[in-house]
C-alpha cells in the first residue's frame, strides 16, 4: 500500500507510474478536477484496474470538471475533451439542453455511488440556517450605489466586456461588506461589521463558540482588528498557512476555550473537524451554495453532538440579496447531473445586467 499526496505525486510520477496496483483510490478527487493542473495529469498516468474517486463536491464550477474526474475513473467514457464540450458542455450550460443533460446523466450514473449526509447521518443534531438582513447606512448605500451604477451603464454601452464586469461585481460585493475594502482611505463604520460583533457579544456570553467564514482575507483582517480592539480573543486560518499550522490551529481550537476561529472560505471549505463550534457565521455569500455548504460541515459532521445554526450576515438591497436568490432558484452543476434538475450556467452578460439592477427593479 502507498499513501501518497497530490503535490508529491506530481514530483515521483515517473517512479510511480512504472508500478501496477491492483486499485487507486483518489480522495477528495475534486482537487484533480482542472485537466491543465500538473495534479490532473500525473494522476492520468497512473496504473491501475481498478480506481475509486471520493468527493463531496464532484462539480463545483461547470460540466469540464466532471470530464476530468471520469478521464482517471473511467478512461475514455465521455470521449475527447473537445468532444464532450461540443456534445454537452456548450449544449447544456449555453443553451440549456435538457436532452443532452439527460444523456449526460444516463452515461455516468452506472458510475456513481452518492449518499447525501440525510442518507447516512440520521443521528444528527438538527442544523438551523438564519439569513440576517444588514440596513447599510446612508453613506455606503451612497458608495455601492456610484459603483453599481458606473458598472452597469458600462457594460450596457459595451465599454467593459463580462470578464471586466466581474471584477467589478468583486468590487460590489466587496463594498457591501465594508466600504473600507473598496478604497482603503474610506473610514466608515460598517454596518456589516457592526452586526458580526453585535452577534459575536450575544454567543459568547451563552457560552457558544463559531466559525466565521469570508472569501476575503482582506475581510477578515478588517474583523480581526476589530475584534482585537473589543479584546475578544479568536484563533485565524487562510490559505498562507501550512499544513502544520493549520493541524496546530484546529488542535488549539478543538481542545481549547477559543470562541472564534476565523476562516478563508478557500482554506477552509475541506478537510477540517471543527465540531467544538456549535455556531457558524458566514460573513459574505458565494456563487456556489455547495462551496458554503461545505464549509459549514466543517462544524456539523460525525461526532457533532450539539444543534448546529448557521448565519449568513446579507447586505440589504445589494448584489449579496441577489446572490442568495440565486440559491434558491438554481440548483448546483453536481445536483443537475446526479439528480436531474435544471442546470445552472455561467453568467453571461445579461446575468451580470440583472444582478447590477436595484434589488428592488
Amino acid at each position: 500500500m502507498v499513501l501518497v499526496t497530490y503535490g508529491v505525486i506530481t514530483e515521483e510520477i515517473e517512479r510511480l507510474e512504472k508500478l501496477r496496483f491492483a486499485t487507486a483510490v483518489f480522495d477528495e478527487a475534486h482537487n484533480i478536477k482542472n485537466r491543465d493542473t500538473k495534479a490532473f495529469k500525473s494522476c492520468h498516468r497512473l496504473q491501475a484496474d481498478f480506481r475509486i474517486m471520493l468527493t463531496g463536491t464532484p462539480l463545483q464550477n461547470h460540466l469540464t470538471e466532471i470530464w476530468s474526474l471520469f478521464e482517471i475513473a473511467v478512461p475514455g467514457l465521455l470521449g475527447t475533451y473537445n468532444s464532450f464540450s461540443e456534445r454537452f458542455v456548450i449544449p447544456v450550460e449555453r443553451d440549456h439542453d435538457m436532452s443532452q443533460q439527460r444523456t449526460l446523466k444516463r452515461i455516468v450514473s452506472p458510475f456513481i455511488l452518492r449518499r447525501t449526509k440525510g442518507d447516512v447521518l440520521n443521528e444528527l443534531p438538527e442544523k438551523n440556517e438564519i439569513t440576517v438582513e444588514v440596513e447599510l447606512s446612508d453613506e455606503e448605500k451612497a458608495i455601492y450605489d456610484q459603483i453599481r451604477r458606473e458598472t452597469q451603464q458600462a457594460l450596457a454601452e459595451g465599454a467593459i466586456n463580462p470578464v471586466q464586469a466581474l471584477a467589478a461585481l468583486t468590487r460590489l460585493r466587496q463594498a457591501a461588506c465594508s466600504p473600507e475594502l473598496v478604497d482603503h482611505k474610506l473610514k466608515l463604520v460598517s454596518s456589516k461589521t457592526e452586526t458580526f460583533l453585535n452577534l459575536c457579544d450575544e454567543l459568547i456570553e451563552n457560552n457558544h463558540r463559531a466559525l466565521v467564514f469570508s472569501q476575503f482575507t482582506s475581510h477578515l483582517a478588517i474583523i480581526r482588528r476589530e475584534l482585537e480592539k473589543k479584546g475578544i480573543a479568536y484563533l485565524y486560518l487562510d490559505g498562507s498557512m501550512t499544513p502544520k499550522e493549520r493541524m496546530k490551529l484546529v488542535d488549539e481550537f478543538s481542545n481549547g476555550q477559543m470562541p472564534l476561529f476565523l476562516i478563508s472560505l478557500k482554506a477552509g471549505g475541506t478537510g477540517l473537524n471543527l465540531t467544538a463550534a456549535d455556531y457558524v457565521i458566514h460573513l459574505d455569500p458565494w456563487w456556489n451554495p455547495a462551496i458554503e455548504e461545505q464549509a459549514s460541515d466543517r462544524a456539523y459532521r460525525i461526532g457533532q453532538e450539539r444543534q448546529v445554526t448557521v448565519y449568513r450576515l446579507i447586505a440589504k438591497g445589494t448584489v449579496e440579496d441577489k446572490i442568495i436568490k440565486l440559491h434558491s432558484t438554481k440548483k448546483s452543476l453536481a445536483d443537475a447531473l446526479l439528480e436531474g434538475t435544471e442546470m445552472s450556467a455561467r453568467l453571461g452578460r445579461d446575468e451580470i445586467l440583472e444582478l447590477l439592477k436595484l434589488t428592488s427593479e
